[in-house]
């Protein structure tokens, strides 16, 4: 008798509302194929420490998936599997665990060490026959590695951020533009109650969609987004006639956190992570003293940060979370690979996955922006799709 065909899949980078919708999608999906699913916790990093034939590492970092366990995970934010940065093909020496050197299933390169070799035995040990990783730009660039080294792999987009390239939405986006929509409109009570300038700072690295989208919906005064340099001193004459026009006497912006001035480059600290990113954030709380000092006026300062990824999904990452969980799934099982899932114009598609590591997404400055007022510029919305991509 034929083995059952046995699928991974496993979630990376940040977290956001709608992973847990996704996995149980698969899962639901799979049961209806006769395919089984498990579960890699800690994306890439669960992959990479598990020891073929270690059953203790086995049981740590895979686990069954089926109807039982996954029945109630939809109602949650967050993932049931965990999550981690790791990229095992760019592993820092010292994170490699010992018995990956050992095994001498590695190519060390300077300060990094690239483990694919030990991962390709993992997957040929637990008789993994396909994964399905969810994730960003990142997590999905180590899909593609794995995809030209022969693993069939079918991808889903998630990010707060929206900058998969190749789909016009992530998993996760909806979500964090309804957070943010909803605090700025909070906002709004303390801001006009104490007559401020409020700076609210949202996620987006490379591109400013989140900031555009959330400004465009709570209308805003100002929104500085990734793609467009900022003149500090432009944007504070801006904000100061913006709260001398307001009846209540108060003015709001939102800023990416990967804005950055003219000339000058985004704020970042720390260490870079596997991929190459150091951790983002605080050019709201540089702006903000900057307009303070030189308006004179008090300013209301606010990092969503996590909160734009905490809770559960709304109804619209809900339903793009099942439906990509599924075409994931179908996929599989009639034997495609290389390929991503992705929404094109509000149809359900898929593309080739090398097609996240070609080019970054950026905001269609152009189309939505207005780079002299620091504003949303819908100029048409006739044949636009939903989120206007």
């Amino acid at each position: 008798m034929a083995r059952r065909k046995r699928v991974a899949i496993l979630t990376g980078g940040g977290d956001v509302p709608g992973l847990n919708v996704a996995i149980k999608a698969v899962v639901v999906r799979a049961a209806a194929n006769d395919i089984d699913i498990v579960g890699i916790r800690r994306g890439w990093m669960g992959l990479l420490r598990v020891s073929p034939g270690d059953p203790a590492t086995v049981q740590q970092y895979v686990v069954p998936l089926n109807l039982e366990n996954v029945r109630t995970i939809d109602r949650t934010g967050g993932t049931i599997l965990h999550t981690s940065r790791t990229n095992p093909g760019k592993v820092g020496n010292a994170d490699v665990p010992p018995f990956v050197l050992e095994s001498d299933r590695v190519a060390i390169s300077g300060d990094k060490t690239d483990c694919t070799r030990h991962i390709l035995k993992v997957l040929e040990s637990l008789e993994i026959d396909a994964i399905i990783p969810i994730g960003g730009d990142d997590t999905l660039s180590y899909a593609s590695r794995l995809n030209r080294e022969g693993v069939q792999i079918i991808a889903i987009p998630k990010t707060m951020d929206n900058d998969v390239f190749g789909t016009d939405f992530c998993i996760g986006f909806s979500t964090a533009v309804t957070r943010s929509v909803d605090a700025i409109n909070a906002l709004r009570t303390t801001t006009g109650s104490h007559e401020r300038i409020c700076v609210v700072e949202l996620f987006g690295r490379n591109s400013g969609e989140t900031s555009l989208i959330a400004a465009y919906l709570a209308d805003v005064d100002r929104a500085v987004i990734s793609e467009v340099p900022f003149d500090i001193q432009k944007l504070v004459d801006f904000l100061v006639a913006d709260r001398e026009r307001n009846p209540s006497h108060y003015a709001i912006m939102t800023i990416s956190e990967g804005a950055h001035v003219v000339g000058g480059t985004v704020t970042e600290t720390g260490i870079e992570d596997a991929y190459g990113h150091k951790k983002l954030g605080g050019v709201g709380h540089l702006l903000s003293q900057e307009i303070k000092e030189r308006s004179g006026v008090n300013i209301i300062y606010q990092q969503l940060a996590y909160m734009m990824r905490s809770g559960a999904p709304d109804s619209l990452d809900r339903m793009v979370a099942v439906s990509y969980g599924s075409l994931a799934l179908d996929q599989i099982a009639m034997g495609h690979r290389g390929r991503m899932v992705a929404l094109h114009n509000a149809i359900y598609t898929t593309v080739p996955l090398d097609m996240v590591i070609a080019a970054k997404k950026q905001v269609d400055v152009t189309a939505l922006y207005d780079v002299d007022t620091y504003r949303p510029k819908v100029r048409d919305t006739l044949g636009k799709p939903m989120f206007l991509y």
